[in-house]
C-alpha cells in the first residue's frame, strides 16, 4: 500500500538529491483560466521532469548487489531520463527501452546519460524491458506501477502544500497512474477538501474506460500529442488509488493541447509539454470550470519538448 508516511520518508531520502521546485503565481492566466493560477514547475526539476523523483527513489533502496546487476526500464522519454540520471549518479549501468518515434530529444537526453537505448515500437516496450530484466538479471524500475516510485512522486504535493497551504484544487496530468497516485495519497491525507482532478488525453482514455469496467482495462493504441501520458493501460496498482482518491478523471481533447501550451507559454513565460498543460487545456475545453476566488494548482510535469513542436504554436 501507498500512505502518507511513506511519502514523507521519502522527502527526506531525495531531499539531498532533487530540487524543491517552484509554486509560481502566474495572474496573467486567471482571466483566461477563470481561477487563481499557480504552477508546480516541475519542468524546472532536473532532467526537467518529475519522473527523477520516482526513479531516483527506487534506486537508491536498491542493495549494493542489486546495483552491480544495473537497471532496466521501459518510458516514453522523461521516466527513461529520470533513471539514467539516477544510475549514472549512482554508478550503475542503465538500459531503456523507449518507443522509436519518443521525441528526438528525450531520446537524445538518455543517451547523452550514458544509458544503452533500444527503441521499440511502442506497445512493446514493457515486454522488452522485462525480458532484459529476467534474461540479463537486471533489476527493473518501473514507470508507474510501483509504490516506492508513486512516493517519490508524491513529494511534489508535500511542497505545494509548504508553498500554499489551502489549494482548491490540484489538477494533474494522468498516464500510468504513478504521479496522480502519489500526489492524490499526499493530497486527501493532508487536506481532503483539496478537490483532486486527473487529465488524460480523450484519444487514450484508458482510466475513464477502466473506471467503467470495474478494473484496468486497456484502450488501442493512439498517436497523441500528449506523448508523456500516453500509456494504454492503468497498472493494478495505481488504478484503486486513482479510482478512490481522485474526485474526478477527466478526458480532455486533442485540439485543447497546443492552445493550452501556446497560453502558458505567451501569457505566463514557461515552457512545458503539452502532457504537462492538459490540466489547462481541461478547462479551457470546458471540462471543469472554478470560481475567480478558487486557488487551482496545475502540475507542470515536465519541460523537455521538441523545437519542432514550438514552432507549430
Amino acid at each position: 500500500m501507498l500512505s502518507l508516511e511513506q511519502i514523507f520518508q521519502v522527502r527526506n531520502r531525495l531531499a539531498p538529491y532533487v530540487y524543491h521546485t517552484p509554486l509560481l503565481r502566474l495572474k496573467p492566466l486567471d482571466p483566461v483560466l477563470g481561477c487563481q493560477v499557480y504552477v508546480k514547475a516541475e519542468c524546472m526539476q532536473l532532467t526537467h521532469s518529475f519522473k527523477i523523483r520516482g526513479a531516483l527513489n527506487r534506486i537508491l533502496q536498491l542493495t549494493p548487489e542489486e546495483r552491480t546487476r544495473g537497471v532496466v526500464t521501459a518510458s516514453s522519454g522523461n521516466h527513461g531520463r529520470g533513471v539514467a540520471y539516477a544510475a549514472k549518479m549512482l554508478g550503475i549501468k542503465a538500459t531503456v527501452v523507449i518507443p522509436d518515434h519518443a521525441p528526438a530529444i528525450k531520446i537524445q537526453a538518455v543517451r547523452d546519460l550514458g544509458a544503452e537505448v533500444i527503441l521499440c515500437d511502442k506497445p512493446k516496450r514493457f515486454a522488452i524491458a522485462e525480458k532484459l530484466r529476467d534474461e540479463k538479471g537486471l533489476w527493473y524500475v518501473p514507470p508507474f506501477n510501483d509504490y516506492d516510485v508513486m512516493a517519490g512522486q508524491g513529494t511534489i504535493a508535500l511542497e505545494v502544500f509548504e508553498d500554499l497551504p489551502d489549494p482548491d484544487a490540484i489538477l494533474i496530468p494522468l498516464g500510468g497512474g504513478g504521479l496522480t497516485s502519489g500526489i492524490a495519497t499526499a493530497v486527501k491525507g493532508i487536506r481532503p477538501a483539496t478537490k483532486v482532478y486527473a487529465c488524460e488525453p480523450a484519444l487514450i482514455p484508458r482510466f475513464s474506460a477502466s473506471l467503467q469496467t470495474g478494473r484496468p482495462t486497456a484502450v488501442p493504441q493512439v498517436d497523441t500529442i500528449a506523448d508523456g501520458v500516453a500509456t494504454l493501460c492503468p497498472g493494478d496498482l495505481t488504478f484503486p488509488i486513482v479510482r478512490d482518491k481522485v474526485d474526478q478523471v477527466l478526458d480532455v481533447p486533442e485540439e485543447a493541447l497546443l492552445p493550452a501550451m501556446k497560453l502558458l507559454l505567451t501569457e505566463g513565460k514557461v515552457l512545458a509539454e503539452p502532457s504537462s498543460t492538459i490540466g489547462m487545456a481541461a478547462i479551457q475545453s470546458g471540462k471543469v470550470r472554478f470560481r475567480p476566488d478558487e486557488k487551482v494548482v496545475f502540475i507542470l510535469s515536465g519541460g523537455n519538448v521538441d523545437l519542432s513542436l514550438v514552432q507549430r504554436l
